[in-house]
């Protein structure tokens, strides 16, 4: 039997009506941030947003995740490649870890390529920070195309 890990996922507010099509997809193929994922099964426990500027459903949400099992946090891919991309996902990630204990990891599916295009030609991603955190999401070229 391979070992199951309980996942959940927390969206950017701005795609609050967002059906989650790329973040599900992603997790059944294993692509972006699921890649590491690979020889597991997983289960989705829990999907919402952050509840909209400063991340109020960040305070509550991980809490409920717990209870149904959740290891691990996603914070979605649009939380990295909205403009401007949040300015609390460093705070969303720390405060996650530390009140509840819970894996957090940057990013779900693939960086779409039209989103990555702009976000370097603004240089939106030149801090060594932003380079961390987009690594999860990053892929390769024909992958991110996928994503449009």
């Amino acid at each position: 039997m391979k070992d199951k890990t309980k996942i959940g996922i927390i969206i950017c507010d701005r795609y609050h009506t967002c059906a989650g099509g790329k973040c599900l997809r992603a997790l059944r193929n294993r692509e972006g941030a699921f890649s590491t994922y690979d020889a597991q099964e997983v289960e989705l426990v829990g999907f919402t947003t952050c509840g909209g500027h400063p991340g109020g459903n960040v305070e509550y949400a991980p809490e409920e995740m717990k209870k149904n099992g959740a290891q691990v946090i996603h914070l979605a891919t649009g939380l990295v490649v909205g403009y401007p991309p949040c300015p609390y996902i460093t705070y969303f990630r720390n405060f996650i870890r530390e009140r509840y204990g819970i894996g957090v990891v940057i990013g779900t599916h693939p960086i779409p390529q039209k989103y990555y295009n702009v976000h370097m030609k603004l240089k939106t991603w030149a801090s060594p920070k932003w380079k961390e955190l987009l690594q999860p999401t990053l892929a390769d070229e024909k992958t991110r195309l996928s994503y449009d």
